[in-house]
């Protein structure tokens, strides 16, 4: 593995997948790109928050501090599941709808020139998947490279 793009949210299910990726990775020179998610639900709450923190110290707040915030969050959850790992972890946090989540990773492995991406699909039923969509399925079909997909 050159380099391996891991998509992140903060669950269990997420930490454990990014334990193994970084096994993956060790001794890599490429290290991981961890993408940290925030869909436009969860960036709205943090602009809400900081708008009423940034009213009563009389300070506005941008958004680099939510995206600063994020990436802090990534980096201790990063720090929680890598240990003493020698892996090269680069932090990179997306924010925009969840119907585009397979396109930010898609975009990102790009970006980052890796050939490895690492995922927690939903579990759904065959059916589920047609009416709903998964988006691990479209990284799968959309990524030339390897994949490692654990579900829910």
């Amino acid at each position: 593995m050159k380099r391996g793009l891991v998509s992140l949210r903060g669950t269990d299910t997420h930490r454990d997948l990014l334990a193994e990726a970084v096994n993956c990775a060790e001794g890599s020179e490429g290290g991981l790109v961890a993408l940290w998610h925030l869909d436009d639900e969860e960036y709205d709450e943090s602009v809400r928050t900081l708008e009423a923190v940034g009213k009563v110290e009389n300070v506005e707040y941008d958004r680099s501090t939510i995206i600063e915030g994020a990436a802090d969050d990534a980096r201790s959850f990063v720090e929680s599941a890598a240990g003493d790992a020698d892996v090269d972890v680069r932090i990179v946090v997306g924010v925009g709808p969840e119907d585009g989540r397979a396109e930010q990773i898609l975009d990102a492995a790009d970006e980052h020139d890796c050939d490895h991406v690492f995922l927690v699909g939903d579990s759904r039923s065959p059916t589920g998947k047609a009416v709903f969509g998964d988006y691990a399925q479209r990284v799968i079909l959309g990524f030339d490279g390897y994949t490692t997909t654990t579900t829910v």
